[in-house]
């Protein structure tokens, strides 16, 4: 892909962002970064320039464990959330808006994450039923809307939602 289409693709993407953000405060975003890992439903790693890259988290969203810890276990339909979001992000580079607070507790990244088509990631894990809304504040920008996004997905018995139905 050439400079000039990157430059287009990432001013179109900033022009969406602004658009979700309209009445709100302004969002610091990132460059382009490309997705090098998923590691889960809702966390991968990007190439920041760094030798070891950025481990982003995203931001709203928990997605089923993939595998055991100290103190979770293997979720329902884990395996499912990390193979959707590598589908979504593998090959991909991406654009993060940043959350008020910057790193969590073990020192990722947060973010709301964009792909240069657009699509908001956190958005589509909930709103297809990959993920549950996780909201921490100060970091609520989209928590309102994310609530409704589950909602209708549990409703519609889509993704880790359809364990409820059976």
């Amino acid at each position: 892909m050439n400079k000039t289409y990157k430059y287009i693709l990432v001013l179109l993407v900033s022009i969406i962002v602004a658009y979700y953000n309209s009445g709100k405060e302004e969002a610091e975003l990132s460059g382009l970064m490309p997705v090098s890992r998923v590691v889960d439903g809702d966390t991968f790693w990007a190439e920041d320039g760094s030798k070891k890259g950025v481990k982003i988290r995203l931001i709203g969203v928990d997605a089923p464990e993939t595998r055991n810890g100290n103190y979770k276990k293997i979720g329902f339909y884990g395996q499912e959330a990390k193979a959707y979001l590598t589908d979504l992000l593998i090959n991909q580079e991406v654009l993060l808006e940043y959350g008020v607070d910057s790193l969590d507790r073990y020192g990722r990244t947060l973010a709301y994450v964009y792909l240069l088509d657009g699509t908001f990631v956190n958005e589509e894990l909930i709103k297809k039923g990959y993920a549950r809304v996780l909201s921490i504040p100060p970091n609520v920008k989209y928590a309102d809307a994310f609530v409704s996004y589950e909602r209708d997905a549990r409703e519609n018995n889509r993704g880790l939602w359809q364990k409820e139905s059976e």
